[in-house]
């Protein structure tokens, strides 16, 4: 099956051309709706566009990517007739949805009316859903949602000690995000380490500009930093993660207004806040650990609460077989995965010291032999989760009535 995996963000859309497990194209549309957009595709027969245009929205940026996707510079695809399904990423599905679903009419109102709860992110998440529908009518969808793998999760580990009726009204509790990387790196890690289809304590450390951390147990997951929102855990870029609840309220106090409350811990927390505006980028501050010591207080700031997380989830699986480290940070600083492992030898975590230096950008295991625990880099792959979810969805559907093809995207372009 050739499957269209998209992203769309706010300006942006993220997007992979697969067939099956193979992947054919992949890229980037940014600045929707500016003056000058671009799509900047690489193929994985070598060819590489690189194009500026005007994408006053989605619809359009979608257009204009199935016709590269079809041009002899690129030879991704033959004909748009080809497409046989398209899956999108979609953050919040609430309570609504444990699982990934096709795409139907209630779907997009339950995305449209969970957005309260992902005002960044379900709503472009919908825009790619919409511009699809308008541009491939007949095309099946699905959608992949970031919660659904920690929908799993007890009561015991969801539910905030809040007023009950804040739940029950609101639907106030821990929700959980990254969770196809999670699905994705939970699953390579149980077969590398000869846990697939076996009872299994393994953690998950999803570090990048955002990060998350979870315990699953038994290819469950039974809890997860991030909460009602992806603001909560671990330091991240420029996100606080845990603080106490009373800061807003002393920040109010001291004259700083609620609309800016979203800007200090969304925006100018985290790495950025801990280096005193240095960098939110891990490698800088790793450049200049030993000789500026705010960048060093960012690092082991981060590298300790990630030691926390690692030990208390330790507890509440009742031990732990594997950890992996996953995400642009996870996945290339040796440094942050040496700094957080240091101390966990009581868990039965003992890191080699060379694999750990080697093992970067690559599924490797870095702890030692004598380890108790594996200890893994795997680098995650959330596309082919969502691509493998569409096609688990549609392959079964019966043939799809080829209305979508090259002629039908002039069209389309023609009646607009």
């Amino acid at each position: 099956m050739h499957i269209l995996v998209l992203n769309s963000g706010s300006s942006s859309i993220k997007f992979q051309l697969r067939d099956d497990a193979v992947l054919l194209c992949k890229g980037l549309i940014e600045r929707i709706g500016e003056p000058r957009g671009a799509i900047r595709i690489s193929a994985s027969n070598g060819n590489k566009i690189d194009k500026e245009m005007q994408l006053p929205d989605h619809t359009v940026a979608l257009q204009h990517l199935l016709e590269v996707l079809v041009s002899p510079d690129l030879g991704a695809l033959h004909s748009l007739s080809d497409i046989d399904a398209v899956g999108h990423r979609v953050v919040h599905g609430g309570e609504d949805y444990s699982d990934s679903v096709l795409v139907d009419e209630d779907v997009i109102q339950s995305i449209e009316r969970l957005s309260s709860l992902a005002p960044l992110h379900n709503p472009p998440n919908l825009k790619g859903i919409l511009a699809c529908r308008e541009i491939m009518p007949g095309v099946p969808q699905v959608a992949v949602f970031d919660t659904a793998f920690h929908a799993t999760m007890p009561p015991v580990a969801y539910m905030y000690p809040l007023p009950r009726e804040l739940y029950l009204k609101y639907k106030i509790r821990r929700y959980g995000f990254h969770g196809t990387s999670h699905r994705y790196v939970h699953g390579r890690a149980a077969i590398l380490s000869g846990f697939a289809g076996k009872p299994s304590k393994i953690i998950t450390a999803h570090l990048g500009n955002g990060c998350s951390i979870t315990a699953i147990k038994d290819g469950k997951a039974i809890d997860t930093s991030m909460g009602f929102t992806p603001l909560e855990g671990l330091v991240m870029g420029t996100r606080s993660g845990d603080i106490d609840a009373s800061l807003p309220c002393f920040l109010h106090d001291q004259g700083i207004q609620p609309k800016d409350f979203r800007n200090i811990f969304q925006k100018k927390s985290g790495l950025l806040g801990l280096s005193g505006g240095l960098s939110n980028d891990m490698r800088v501050l790793l450049e200049k650990y030993d000789t500026h010591p705010d960048a060093r207080l960012a690092v082991d700031v981060f590298c300790y609460r990630l030691k926390k997380y690692i030990g208390s989830y330790s507890a509440a699986l009742g031990g732990l077989d594997v950890l992996v480290f996953t995400g642009g940070i996870g996945e290339n600083a040796d440094a942050v995965r040496a700094l957080t492992c240091v101390g966990l030898e009581f868990l039965g975590v003992q890191i080699d010291s060379q694999r750990n230096q080697e093992g970067s950008r690559r599924e490797a295991l870095i702890s030692t032999d004598a380890g108790r625990v594996k200890v893994f880099v795997i680098p995650t792959d959330e596309e082919r989760v969502i691509a493998q979810e569409t096609q688990r969805l549609t392959e079964n559907r019966g043939a799809r009535k080829k209305s979508f093809n090259n002629q039908s995207l002039i069209n389309h372009r023609e009646r607009h």
